[in-house]
């Protein structure tokens, strides 16, 4: 069952991967190139998870989606980022 959930994490997680990568009409090149950093490493993260502790996997996306909102409004807020 927790190999499961690992999976179901990773799906997850690249799902979130598509926001990432549609950011860019919201955010400049320099902070799109750092969110995709970001969310390989957290899709890094996942996989190593998956292969110790499947459980923990869904961590990686809810990560990933709390530091995109976090970067993403803090941008809009303070940095003038539109779309």
């Amino acid at each position: 069952m927790t190999r499961v959930v690992g999976w179901l994490g990773l799906a997850v997680h690249l799902a979130v991967g598509f926001w990432y990568a549609v950011s860019g009409l919201v955010v400049p090149g320099w902070a799109l190139a750092g969110l995709l950093v970001v969310w390989t490493v957290l899709l890094a993260v996942g996989v190593r998870l998956l292969r110790r502790r499947p459980a923990l996997v869904p961590l990686a996306p809810l990560s990933a989606v709390l530091i995109w909102l976090a970067v993403v409004s803090a941008g809009g807020a303070w940095l003038g980022w539109t779309a």
